[in-house]
């Protein structure tokens, strides 16, 4: 493994790239896997010397797997300045409860943040694999490498009956979490949304915010995945998660077709006032932000914008938050002046395009 300064701070994600297959609709696929270290206590009740320990097996086992770990980097949390790890949550590397949880705890990433492995948050290993657009099977298939390099190592905590034995029962059998972060304004426009997140709930499908359980759905962003993983292998999960998915494409661009079949002139009018904020404004906070880039994508999408600005909307949502706007101009800043800074730079970003 390497060592050195957290890279993370102002590079790019590989799913920040705004290219993959359906992105019009999926911004990004996410494949979470939930181990344990079998003889440890689980991290809700594991005090800080079984965290210690923790942290302390999985350098081991990553240390003794030789080349196959040349491309992975791991991170105490502690060693890590607070403003990168909320830079992590916001680039969906970590969750916000590993960064406000106190204790020992690290994360592992690969060269292009496509892998990271949260360690000691709610379980003892989350393995995550993150791409750009609709690519469940790929992101499989990368979660699974890495989960078989830590298994080579690693003694897992494994039932004959449960399977992955995990600090929250939904996460029993598999371990796994599969879900797709969705750009969905024409089905928010449309008034569809409150049905179809009924019928989702339905099936067996948790739709969620964009940073996870709690969070508001910002910018006509969603997150669908599977709510439990016992009774069901990984690949069912995967055909179930592409089902949903593609079933939300399906809508989502029939809702957008509708909307410009309609009163044309009322969805142009949104995309141009967003655009001309966006490119105008000298003061703007998130949440504001996040809604007229919102509508910027979707005119990029539906062709209303001649130039293709709407590709620089998963960069621009990541880069724009408290933690990632102070980290890429170099400074720290208060409310007031980051507004300001993430009016010039969403301005700049738009304009260069």
């Amino acid at each position: 493994m390497k060592d050195g300064a957290a890279p993370f701070a102002t590079t790019l994600s590989s799913w920040m790239s705004g290219h993959g297959p359906s992105s019009d609709v999926v911004i990004s696929t996410r494949i979470r896997l939930a181990r344990n270290l079998r003889g440890f206590l689980f991290p809700p009740v594991a005090d800080r010397e079984t965290e210690e320990a923790v942290v302390a097996s999985v350098g081991e086992a990553m240390s003794s797997t030789g080349p196959a770990a040349m491309d992975y980097s791991l991170y105490p949390l502690r060693e890590i300045e607070q403003i990168d790890q909320w830079v992590l949550v916001e680039k969906h590397l970590v969750s916000p409860h590993l960064v406000e949880k106190d204790g020992c705890t690290g994360i592992i990433l690969d060269e292009d943040e496509v892998i990271s492995v949260m360690i000691n948050e709610e379980d003892h290993l989350r393995i995550q694999c993150l791409l750009p657009g609709l690519e469940l099977t790929s992101a499989l298939e990368r979660a699974d490498r890495m989960d078989d390099l830590l298994a080579s190592k690693l003694p897992y905590a494994l039932h004959k009956r449960y399977g992955y034995l995990t600090a929250c029962p939904s996460n029993l059998g598999t371990g796994m979490r599969g879900s797709v972060m969705v750009h969905l304004p024409g089905l928010v426009l449309t008034g569809q949304m409150e049905s179809l997140m009924s019928g989702l709930n339905k099936v067996g499908a948790v739709v969620r915010g964009v940073y996870g359980e709690g969070s508001d759905a910002q910018g006509n962003l969603f997150q669908i995945s599977n709510r439990a993983s016992l009774g069901s292998s990984e690949s069912e999960i995967v055909d179930n998660l592409y089902a949903l998915a593609r079933e939300l494409i399906g809508r989502e661009r029939s809702a957008r077709e509708a909307l410009l079949s309609g009163d044309r002139y009322e969805i142009e009018d949104r995309v141009y006032r967003s655009y001309g904020l966006l490119t105008h404004a000298r003061k703007m906070d998130s949440s504001e932000a996040i809604g007229l880039l919102s509508m910027v994508r979707l005119g990029s999408d539906l062709n209303i914008l001649s130039t293709r600005v709407g590709d620089a909307f998963p960069e621009l949502m990541v880069r724009m938050r408290r933690a990632s706007l102070q980290r890429v101009l170099g400074e720290r800043l208060d409310a007031g002046d980051r507004d300001v800074e993430r009016a010039s730079f969403i301005r700049k970003r738009l304009q260069a395009h």
